[in-house]
């Protein structure tokens, strides 16, 4: 059976778990406590970089989220989260890679940052040029890719959820805003949705967490040294 090492607040877990329900794999999670348990020896066998996700197929162990989703449709094909239309796959990876290479980090400054900071103001740009973009390529269907959910929905709608939260209005986005509603809806996006309780919990964290993560660098790399 598949396992996945995961933390049930990471925005780079919950995809792959989503992917995952989406599907119907039958799978195993296995926590993974953020507060030190990356750096232990029996999880940087599995992944030397010390991050989750990590998923573990017999013998072949996978990391780093996009290649663990690539993986997981080339394996289970049915029901397909990409596309086979050129043009539609290209939207699907536009809307994927900008999630991750420009929203993720929007939403790190917005959670990390005072809201009088340059870095969140910076944040809140980011993240509106982000929904600018999407709102005229959504259009007027239910899924980026037309009416097939595919690893847009699962990337982006992780993030894009966590915007009202953190001041970023849906006001002018209301493709957007429906096509959140949408995705909070379905029976898997429940199973993986944090309450506001883990959700609030997760945002103290992630503001301390950088911190941890240089004490025990540091500590790693002294050890090492003798």
């Amino acid at each position: 059976m598949l396992k996945l090492y995961y933390a049930r607040p990471s925005l780079f877990a919950r995809p792959v778990w989503l992917a995952l329900l989406e599907k119907q794999v039958s799978f195993e999670l296995v926590p993974v406590n953020l507060n030190g348990d990356q750096f232990n020896p029996e999880f940087m066998a599995l992944n030397p970089f010390s991050h989750i996700p990590v998923l573990v197929d017999g013998d072949f162990r996978a990391i780093e989220s996009i290649a663990i989703l690539d993986y997981l449709e080339a394996k289970y094909p049915n029901p397909p989260l990409l596309p086979a239309d050129a043009k539609t796959l290209a939207t699907v990876r536009m809307v994927q890679l900008v999630a991750v290479n420009e929203l993720l980090p929007a939403v790190a400054r917005l959670i990390m940052y005072d809201s009088r900071s340059d870095e969140s103001k910076y944040g809140h740009l980011q993240a509106i040029n982000v929904l600018n973009f999407w709102e005229p390529l959504l259009g007027n269907f239910p899924y980026f890719a037309g009416e097939q959910l595919t690893v847009a929905e699962i990337v982006a709608g992780m993030l894009v959820c966590t915007l009202p939260d953190l001041g970023i209005s849906f006001a002018n986005y209301p493709r957007l805003q429906a096509w959140s509603d949408r995705l909070l809806a379905r029976p898997t996006w429940q199973q993986v949705q944090l309450s506001s309780e883990e959700w609030t919990s997760f945002k103290r964290h992630l503001r301390v967490m950088p911190k941890t993560w240089e004490r025990r660098r540091r500590q790693r790399v002294k050890a090492l040294a003798q």
